[in-house]
């Protein structure tokens, strides 16, 4: 059985007038490009209440670093009280949506994803001595790599509202 350790879990939350279509849009992008995971939808749902609509998104992003190593994001975003309006942007109406978004990560950190160790009790005891004493310094190295990608898309994603929010 492989090792899962979740190294990062954060969120953001904002509040205010975006496109949902747009953020998701541009969430699945960039952790597809820039983080180069593959995604996969776990869940969408959508909830509808009056003319208030709440929706809830889960995703499951991986990507093998090597034979060895794999990074696993577990992604949420939870939309509420998203109501749609008409702004004015650059002279043209646009519908656009006005609510709350809240968008979590957990970034996990799984060892031996394929399980090559763990056809006996002595390949365990080489595993715990090889993570232990051969490669400390490249498992440090794979945590600081999902933090700094699981940072950089919180960043990426709370900039992105704000920018989308102000014009």
């Amino acid at each position: 059985m492989s090792e899962k350790e979740t190294i990062f879990s954060s969120k953001i939350s904002y509040k205010g007038v975006f496109s949902f279509k747009e953020f998701y849009k541009f969430c699945y992008d960039w952790l597809n490009e820039e983080a180069g995971l593959s995604i996969h939808e776990d869940k969408y749902g959508e909830k509808l209440s009056g003319d208030s609509k709440e929706i809830s998104v889960e995703w499951t992003g991986e990507k093998k670093m090597t034979d060895y190593f794999k990074f696993e994001a577990k992604i949420t975003i939870n939309a509420k009280d998203m109501t749609k309006v008409e702004i004015n942007k650059s002279g043209a109406k646009v519908d656009m949506n006005k609510g709350s978004v809240e968008v979590k990560i957990k970034g996990n950190l799984i060892r031996d994803y394929e399980g090559k160790f763990e056809t006996t009790a002595f390949n365990k005891f080489l595993r715990s001595i090889y993570e232990k004493w051969v490669i400390p310094s490249r498992i440090e190295h794979y945590e600081d790599k999902i933090i700094g990608n699981c940072d950089e898309f919180l960043s990426q994603a709370k900039a992105y509202l704000d920018l989308e929010g102000k014009r």
